[in-house]
């Protein structure tokens, strides 16, 4: 049986990585154990033959210049670039360009966490009613819905807006409104990562399932399972990084964690106070870029096209490559739409993309159809180490993040994006902070031990 004196990750996201290398390099023994067959958690890109271009079927944009991407991602000659292109809106059903955004902010920026929390519905409601006979405020309204609802993948009747102050807040630091990718996508920060725990004499064991977590004063023991296989391992400290779904899960469900003894009833109360973003993404790869050749004003096509932004009710939100012209289209499914399309097959996702994207833009769903070559897509809220999306907060969820990441006992500590305490959970740069966090309470444990 390893050595009690070990501390054990569960979970190989990127903020279970970003801690077991800072404590891989200081000397402190670690093994880090994923249920997948892969690290990365929900950050998950696909090299697919005959195609230049990256598949996200995890995180996708760098929101702004974070430092805990950015340093990485200079520092070993990552080429990074930003999103660029024309934004297209269907409205009354037509297709034109537009600046959604400018309208979002008017409404956004009316936000107060001074004055007792509510719901972003409520916030609007209260302050900005339905106007009779406006439609350009309405059509406002609506989009700072959408963009919520979109951006956040959150119910709008549940996230708090004292949550979204503060993203906005930490968003504003960064220049988060600008968006960035890096040449190989997310799979260049991974790889990263990856090399940087080799060197750090970090033990990964994949394909091992973490049941249940006995804690107490004392060293913890870990029960995992691995191809019908059953062990115990030994630790003197046990991080838990998985997503806030799995946290949440009830107990016998697939993927959940048992803590024996039960987490405290902060710690559940923290759980309940905030949610997982649901959204289904898929990646359509075409033979070629069909949209070039649709005209939808007598002095403008789709070359330059990088957002399209509608309410369609299964799909209503689509991004290309942009500024590479790579034949790939991403639609994003949020909030009801993702829930709508849980759980349906790959074929049922596909059909429902074409037919979305070839209404909205104007095209012949037959010509959509036949210059797909193939549609990507991975069901995060079906898949039982993940759950959702990402997380968000809902209303009086002040201090949640904070208990969520307060370690138990000197034994039992807890990162990951949904951790995040300064404006950034839900976020890749939040889940990377929140290791370095974790990493360095263990590291003043083990100091303060000896």
């Amino acid at each position: 049986m390893p050595s009690q004196s070990q501390v054990i990750i569960v979970g190989a996201g990127v903020a279970g990585l970003t801690a077991a290398i800072d404590l891989g390099r200081s000397g402190v023994p670690v093994i880090v154990l994923e249920a997948r067959d892969r690290i990365g958690g929900r950050v998950y890109t696909r090299r697919v033959p005959g195609c230049d271009a990256p598949i996200e079927l995890g995180a996708e944009f760098i929101h702004g210049k974070p430092p805990e991407i950015w340093e990485l991602l200079e520092k070993n000659g990552k080429t990074i670039y930003e999103v660029d292109g024309d934004n297209w809106c269907v409205s009354s059903r037509r297709l034109e360009p537009c600046d959604l955004f400018s309208d979002v902010e008017d409404i956004l920026d009316k936000m107060d966490d001074s004055s007792p929390d509510e719901s972003f519905l409520a916030f609007l409601e209260r302050g900005f009613s339905s106007r009779a006979g406006d439609s350009s405020f309405d059509e406002a309204r609506q989009h700072a819905i959408d963009y919520v609802s979109g951006f956040n993948a959150a119910d709008p009747g549940l996230v708090g807006v004292h949550w979204l102050v503060q993203e906005m807040r930490a968003e504003e630091t960064i220049e988060g409104g600008r968006a960035f990718r890096t040449e190989n996508g997310y799979d260049d920060l991974l790889s990263i990562l990856r090399r940087q725990v080799k060197e750090s004499g970090v033990i990964i064991r994949t394909n091992t399932i973490v049941e249940r977590v006995d804690w107490g004063s004392g060293p913890a023991t870990v029960h995992v399972s691995n191809e019908s296989r059953k062990s115990r391992l030994l630790a003197s400290s046990v991080l838990v990084t998985v997503p806030l779904g799995v946290l949440k899960a009830k107990p016998g469900a697939p993927g959940a964690i048992q803590f024996d003894p039960p987490l405290p009833p902060e710690k559940i109360n923290a759980f309940d106070q905030l949610e997982m973003g649901e959204v289904i993404r898929v990646v359509l790869r075409f033979r070629d870029r069909f949209w070039e050749n649709i005209q939808p004003s007598p002095n403008r096509n789709l070359g330059d096209m990088s957002f399209v932004f509608s309410q369609d009710e299964w799909f209503p939100t689509w991004w290309t490559t942009m500024p590479k012209k790579y034949p790939l289209i991403t639609g994003w499914a949020p909030f009801r739409a993702g829930r709508r399309l849980s759980g349906q097959d790959h074929a049922f996702v596909t059909a429902r993309a074409c037919q979305t994207l070839a209404r909205l833009l104007g095209a012949d769903v037959g010509i959509v159809e036949k210059s797909l070559v193939v549609a990507h897509f991975h069901d995060w809220q079906s898949d039982p180490f993940s759950r959702g999306a990402y997380s968000y907060g809902k209303v009086a969820a002040d201090g949640a993040q904070a208990m969520l990441a307060a370690p138990l006992c000197e034994t039992l500590f807890f990162a990951g994006e949904a951790t995040d305490t300064s404006g950034h959970n839900g976020t890749v740069h939040g889940a990377i902070a929140s290791g370095h966090r974790a990493a360095a309470e263990i590291a003043r444990l083990r100091l303060s031990a000896k």
